[in-house]
C-alpha cells in the first residue's frame, strides 16, 4: 500500500526546532540529521503498518518509527491513503504530545 506523506503543523516546527538545534553546534551535521529525517519519512508511506503502534495511546492509528533517539509518530488515514506525521519527538521527553 503506497500512501501519500503529509506532515502536520505540529511536526514541521518539531522538525525545524531538531536541525536548529544539531546546527547550532554543527550546521552540516543538522542539515544531515533533518535529510535522514525527511528519508525516513518518505520511507513510512510505503509500507504504513510497520510503524508499530504508540504504547502509550493504544490506538491502531497512530503509529511511530524511530530514527536514532527520535521518535517519528504518523497517523495513518487509511480511507484517504495518506500518512499524516504528527511528531517528532525525543524519546528522552517521554510520552510523546499529540
Amino acid at each position: 500500500m503506497g500512501c501519500q506523506v503529509i506532515l502536520a503543523p505540529r511536526a514541521i516546527r518539531d522538525l525545524e526546532a531538531i536541525v536548529r538545534y544539531i546546527s547550532a553546534n554543527d550546521p552540516q551535521a543538522g542539515l544531515r540529521f533533518g535529510s535522514a529525517l525527511v528519508q525516513k519519512v518518505e520511507a513510512i508511506g510505503t509500507f504504513p503498518e510497520s510503524g508499530r503502534i504508540v504504547p502509550e495511546l493504544g490506538d491502531k492509528t497512530i503509529r511511530e518509527v524511530f530514527h536514532g533517539s527520535y521518535r517519528i509518530v504518523y497517523r495513518v488515514r487509511d480511507a484517504e491513503q495518506i500518512v499524516e506525521i504528527v511528531r517528532f519527538w525525543h524519546a528522552a521527553q517521554g510520552e510523546p504530545r499529540i
